[in-house]
């Protein structure tokens, strides 16, 4: 699939660009490895900045199935390139 800017969203109050980055959550049906692929978040370009962080869950048939931290490490001429995910553990035994 493709980006889809229904699914990102600040994360409270957003730092002054330059003193701190910025936090959002995404929430997409893509892997983790295509939303870091380079360019997946170019039409979000202006929004984000260098160091700014990405919270994304994945989500399949309704449910959680990933999720994971990305850090924008460039922003140059509108592609936008972010890291590969930091998982984070989604597991549920209850």
């Amino acid at each position: 699939m493709a980006y889809d800017s229904a699914g990102l969203n600040s994360a409270g109050a957003q730092s002054k660009a330059g003193n701190a980055p910025a936090l959002w959550t995404y929430t997409t049906t893509d892997t983790a490895a295509t939303v870091d692929t380079s360019g997946y978040f170019n039409s979000a370009s202006s929004l984000f900045n260098v160091g700014d962080i990405i919270f994304r869950v994945t989500t399949s048939s309704g449910a959680v199935s990933t999720a994971g931290m990305h850090v924008v490490v460039s922003n140059a001429s509108g592609v936008v390139d972010v890291s590969d995910t930091t998982a984070l553990t989604v597991t549920d035994t209850d």
